[in-house]
């Protein structure tokens, strides 16, 4: 992560805070979808170029996408803001 020089720690502590709560956010919406199927259009799942239509209707992602590319690369993002937290202490 990239801090503003001026920024106070404070500040600094409360947008790894933020962002450690939006990768929290990410991963419960991530799971739910594992298991019953919702926040299928959420749109984090989206993907960056081109939509996947079927039938007129936006086909929602794989599990297997989820559960293997996702899933660790939110829990990777968490862990490294995790570690910048603990080093700005």
């Amino acid at each position: 992560m990239k801090f503003d020089k001026r920024m106070s720690m404070a500040e600094k502590r409360a947008k790894i805070d933020a962002r450690i709560m939006r990768l929290e956010q990410d991963l419960l919406k991530a799971r739910q979808y594992l298991e019953d199927g919702s926040h299928a259009d959420w749109q984090g799942f989206r993907p960056l170029f081109k939509d996947k239509n079927k039938a007129g209707k936006m086909v929602p992602p794989h599990p297997s996408w989820v559960k293997n590319v996702f899933i660790p690369a939110r829990e990777k993002a968490m862990r490294n803001a995790e570690k910048i937290l603990h080093g700005l202490e």
